[in-house]
């Protein structure tokens, strides 16, 4: 997915089960935000970050969906223990992480793995994918600073 691609109509399951589609969104813009693993220490704080902010990103016309490979348990655990008011979609095999281009190899300590790289898209109002904050980019403690400034 780049900058002036339509986003699919249908992004998967939240925590509940729920099929999320987008049009869910139609009149707002959505922040699609990728990230490796539900509970660790910087997708917690990004998550955090966002729902610190969430009123603001709301009142400037964003919703906002996670996306990571986890299951709809662990998804819903991650979302109660954090308060996050916002849908995760549990994309365990791996399609919307692949539609968008967030699954590859990573590496850590030496060691090669395949998982998500941690990326923001911004999709407009008409479902075309406006911005792109990409891995290098995420500051997960000022992410959601880094979407309203736009």
């Amino acid at each position: 997915m780049k900058i002036g691609d339509k986003a699919p109509e249908i992004l998967g399951r939240d925590e509940q089960g729920n099929q999320v589609r987008m049009s869910d969104f139609k009149g707002r813009k959505l922040v699609l935000y990728f990230y490796p693993k539900d509970a660790t220490p910087g997708c917690t704080a990004q998550a955090c970050n966002l729902r610190d902010h969430y009123e603001e990103l709301q009142q400037q016309g964003y919703a906002v969906v996670g996306v990571s490979v986890q299951d709809e348990k662990s998804h819903l655990r991650f979302k109660e223990k954090n308060q996050l008011p916002f849908s995760l979609i549990a994309d365990t095999e791996k399609v919307l992480n692949e539609t968008f281009g967030t699954w590859g190899e990573k590496s850590m300590c030496g060691k090669k793995y395949m998982g998500t790289f941690r990326t923001t898209f911004i999709i407009d109002e008409q479902g075309i994918v406006e911005r792109i904050i990409t891995p290098k980019e995420v500051k997960t403690k000022e992410h959601a600073a880094q979407i309203l400034q736009g």
